[in-house]
């Protein structure tokens, strides 16, 4: 079996093919047969993504069942409020579903690698720790925007107790023993 973390940058695909987009894809970075993204980033989102070939794992992370958290690191413009912040921690109405009670904390600016593409927002921003337990599909933007905050940037830095640490953008690394053991 392989594991593997992956620090993904903006603009890639969290897929081995680019099904005629032309966007870049894991392929550009990771050249290990059989491995498969364990849940996804989109492409504009960065960090932390794990590729095995172990099945059963990819569903035990996957699988909203099983609450593992993930967190995040993300850049939103508007004015954060302590009732805004309440609100999306306590969940939020969006078009089909309630969202879980999460975690949105304001935090300092973190030190992230600069993008490709800079963010260019139109009024003041401010950072985000954001802790989910369930992976909706560009559910952070959504939320966000549903107490009029806009997401600007998400850069995952945790699944569980796996962390990004430091590893480069663009860069892979197999888990360790001891990262597999928190994993199962």
């Amino acid at each position: 079996m392989r594991y593997i973390l992956f620090n993904k940058p903006y603009g890639v695909l969290s897929q081995f093919t680019d099904e005629g987009t032309g966007h870049p894809t894991l392929k550009d970075h990771i050249n290990i047969p059989n491995v498969y993204a364990a849940g996804r980033l989109d492409r504009d989102s960065e960090g932390l993504l794990l590729l095995t070939d172990d099945g059963g794992l990819i569903k035990r992370l996957t699988d909203p069942i099983h609450h593992i958290e993930k967190t995040y690191l993300v850049m939103i413009e508007g004015d954060p409020t302590p009732e805004k912040l309440n609100q999306l921690s306590s969940g939020v109405q969006l078009k089909d579903h309630f969202t879980r009670p999460a975690s949105f904390r304001l935090i300092p600016d973190p030190n992230l690698p600069p993008r490709p593409k800079p963010v260019t927002p139109h009024g003041p921003t401010a950072w985000l720790t954001v802790k989910l337990r369930e992976g909706k599909k560009r559910q952070i933007r959504h939320m966000t925007a549903a107490v009029g905050l806009f997401t600007l940037r998400i850069f995952r830095v945790a699944i569980g107790d796996i962390e990004l640490g430091n590893l480069p953008v663009g860069h892979w690394r197999d888990l360790t023993p001891d990262e597999l053991r928190t994993l199962r």
